[in-house]
């Protein structure tokens, strides 16, 4: 959308902002504000291995997730390593985790996002959360 490669800065800006919004959205339950940060035709990996595609099935999946599995859970997401891709592209490893107890987080997540630029801002091309090794 630019064509200007993306600074380090930018990345960095662009990520904290996502990670930022999915926290909150996480933490509020809100599968609504939740699935906006995906792109249309966004992907998402659980951890369990599930392939959602779409913001409508990562959006009504998280219903249940919010609502059922992880009901009162809080999410505590730490980047790793933030690398622009040319200038509407950034790929984000972070490390992460949720418990109903805030200070009780463990990071025992390991995530990968694809930040895209969009017209509307940001927004989550990709995702793929796995357990991390007893080596992470």
């Amino acid at each position: 959308m630019t064509g200007h490669p993306l600074t380090q800065a930018d990345a960095d800006s662009a990520a904290d902002r996502i990670l930022t919004a999915y926290r909150e959205a996480w933490d509020a339950g809100d599968a609504d504000a939740f699935g906006a940060l995906f792109t249309a035709e966004a992907t998402y990996v659980i951890f369990l291995g599930d392939a959602l595609i779409g913001r409508q099935a990562i959006t009504e999946n998280h219903r249940d997730v919010f609502t059922k599995w992880q009901a009162g859970t809080k999410l505590r997401v730490e980047p790793i390593a933030v690398q622009p891709l040319g200038s509407d592209a950034v790929s984000v490893l972070t490390a992460g985790g949720i418990d109903t107890n805030p200070d009780a987080i463990v990071l025992d997540k390991l995530q990968t996002f694809t930040l895209v630029r969009t017209a509307e801002g940001w927004r989550i091309a990709a995702f793929h959360n796995t357990s991390m090794s007893r080596r992470g």
